[in-house]
This record gives C-alpha cells, sequence and structure tokens, in this order.
C-alpha cells in the first residue's frame, strides 16, 4: 500500500496521507515518500495548487507514529526529527499555494504539517492541538516558530504549554483556520476554495505568495523592494497581456501560467 496517495485533476494536486490503521501517523518511510512527492510538485509547472488531507474518516494525522518512535534509537528519532522539519519546510516553500483539508484529528506533526500549509480548512467535528509537552517533547516541525507568527506569541504559549486540544470552533477563533465546515461539505467547500484561488493567472499567485512569505521575514523597506522585483516578473507574461485582453473584451481571461 502507499503511503502517500497522489493525485492530479488538471491543475489541481491532491497530496494524502494514506495510513488509516494508525490515523495517518508519521513513520520514517512515509516522511521519505512525502518529501519525495513534494519535490516533485515544486518543479510542476502544470501543478497551480496543492490539497494535503488524511485517508479515512477519522483523522488528518495525529502526528508521530509512537509504536515506531517506541522502537528506535537515539539517534534514528533525531533522524525522524530532521526529515519531518525538512518535508515540511519543503512544503511551507512551495512555490504553489497549499490547502490542508482536515478531516479528522490533526495532533502534533499532524498540526504542524497543517500549519506548513497556506490554508486549513477543517470539518466541524475535527481536534486539533499540539500536544507535544504532555508526551515530555515539544513541537519539532515548526510549531514553535509557525504558530506563533500565525496567531501571535501569548496565544501559541497558550496552546503548546498547555498541550490544549482544541475543537475546530475554537481553532477558527484563535485564528487557526480559514473555514470550518460540515464534513458533509469538506471536499466540495475545499474544491470550490482551490477553484478561486485556480481562477487567477498561475505566476501572479506564485509571485504574490513570494512576496508575501519573504516580506513577512523582513523589514518594510525590504518587504516593498521584494513586492516590486516579484511584480516585475509578471509583466513580460502572456497571462497579463491575457488578461488586459480579456478585459477590452468584457470576458474572462484565459490564463496558461506563461
Amino acid at each position: 500500500m502507499e503511503l502517500i496517495s497522489y493525485e492530479q485533476k488538471k491543475n489541481l494536486a491532491f497530496v494524502t496521507l494514506n495510513r488509516p490503521g494508525t490515523m495517518n501517523s508519521f513513520n520514517y518511510d512515509m516522511l521519505v515518500e512525502l518529501g519525495q512527492i513534494t519535490d516533485s510538485i515544486r518543479i510542476n509547472p502544470d501543478i497551480h495548487i496543492v490539497i494535503f488531507t488524511g485517508s479515512g474518516d477519522r483523522a488528518f494525522s495525529v502526528g508521530a507514529d509512537l509504536k515506531e518512535r517506541k522502537t528506535l534509537t537515539d539517534l534514528q528519532v533525531k533522524r525522524n526529527l530532521y526529515k519531518i522539519g525538512e518535508v515540511f519546510s519543503a512544503i511551507a516553500a512551495l512555490p504553489q499555494p497549499t490547502i490542508a483539508m482536515m478531516n479528522g484529528f490533526a495532533f502534533g506533526g499532524g498540526m504542524e504539517l497543517a500549519l506548513a500549509c497556506d490554508f486549513r480548512i477543517a470539518a466541524d467535528s475535527a481536534v486539533m492541538g499540539l500536544t507535544e509537552t504532555s508526551l515530555g517533547i515539544i513541537p519539532g516541525a515548526g510549531g514553535t516558530q509557525r504558530l506563533p507568527r500565525l496567531i501571535g506569541e501569548t496565544k501559541a504559549l497558550e496552546l503548546i504549554l498547555t498541550a490544549r486540544r482544541l475543537t475546530a470552533a475554537e481553532a477558527l477563533d484563535f485564528g487557526l483556520l480559514t473555514k470550518v465546515v460540515a464534513i458533509e461539505s469538506l471536499t466540495e467547500v475545499t474544491a470550490d476554495f482551490a477553484e478561486s484561488i485556480l481562477a487567477n493567472a498561475p505566476i501572479a499567485l506564485q509571485q504574490a505568495k513570494f512576496a508575501i512569505k519573504q516580506g513577512m521575514n523582513a523589514d518594510v523597506h525590504t518587504g516593498l523592494a521584494i513586492e516590486r522585483k516579484a511584480y516585475e516578473i509578471t509583466i513580460p507574461t502572456e497571462d497579463r497581456i491575457e488578461a488586459l485582453t480579456a478585459f477590452g473584451e468584457k470576458r474572462k481571461p484565459i490564463f496558461k501560467g506563461k
């Protein structure tokens, strides 16, 4: 059985964590496979947006496979730690917009995968949290860095130090989620949200994401310079001319990512 199920529908890629028997927990082989798929997505010009989700109806991912973890040496634990950090950083750095479609439990590394995505859409039955301190460890795949950048330092400290589990509604109030929907509508709402992004010019989408992500780690003057450089990349594109032509002809533009 594939540990990661991958499907491409036109310009939309679906990456599904596929260990439903372990609630999609991460073992080392799964992380390696996820990294390889992420690398292939990065260089694929036909993929304009990526959706990450979990198989089954119970979990997005509950994080590290604790049964595997009990059998590992300290060096192997360190190996897994570096691998999961490397893979999630690669996901965060994807040029394409990314969506975590959270269909169930998301704890530890599962929550950190969601945090590495640009958007998080969750079923109203989902429960989530960075619960590592209750296991004698800390978030090690970006949680201590991405969460405070998303919701602020004090709220992040509260959630991580208490190992609190949040309902989807609570997570939405904390600013963790983009949308909360009924589980029956999760796929449809996520697809509609993806389509609202896909309607726009692919190169512009990637450059806008790049400008925002890079600018957030810089002072405003550096950020403005990053924005201008990103804008300049869109100027010679066919899509920009197509948008102007379509506006004049009072029709929707047909973007080609060129």
